[in-house]
């Protein structure tokens, strides 16, 4: 490792930490893309599928199948648009605001029991992020998940 260049390195954290956080998730019964879904339907309130999908920057079949794991589990519920029939409005219910605040605290534990100061690595993370995706350093921003930030 100690050759590796820096992105295979971040490339190689990276994959562990989801496999690790995805791992503590199961008990729950979310995924990381769950969460990420949740994430946004907390921060916006009952959006359009579609629009869901293109703020998690992922395709709607996918976000499709995301939603159906996060229905099945009672996380949110869907039905469809007054406005637009053709068109589902995705509502995160008690027991996804429940099970994304546990998330929280699990993606906490994922890097615990690493001697690493979680505070810098993430100021730095989000460096490098906000650079590589072209948006603007903010003033200040709140710890814990982002749900601002483009999603894998």
């Amino acid at each position: 490792m100690e050759r590796w260049p820096t992105t295979r390195l971040l490339s190689t954290a990276a994959r562990l930490v989801e496999i690790s956080w995805n791992e503590k998730l199961k008990s729950i019964g979310l995924t990381h893309a769950g969460v990420i879904a949740m994430q946004v339907l907390a921060a916006k309130g009952a959006i359009t599928q579609a629009a869901l999908a293109e703020v998690a920057r992922v395709k709607a079949q996918t976000m499709g199948t995301t939603l159906a794991r996060l229905e099945l589990h009672g996380h949110v519920t869907r039905h469809r648009s007054d406005s637009d029939r053709r068109s589902h409005v995705v509502t995160l219910t008690e027991a996804g605001i429940a099970a994304l605040e546990e998330a929280v605290k699990l993606e906490q534990d994922v890097l615990a029991p690493v001697a690493v100061d979680t505070a810098r690595l993430r100021d730095e993370l989000r460096i490098v992020v906000r650079g590589l995706a072209g948006l603007p350093a903010p003033e200040q921003e709140p710890r814990g998940i982002d749900s601002d930030l483009p999603q894998s």
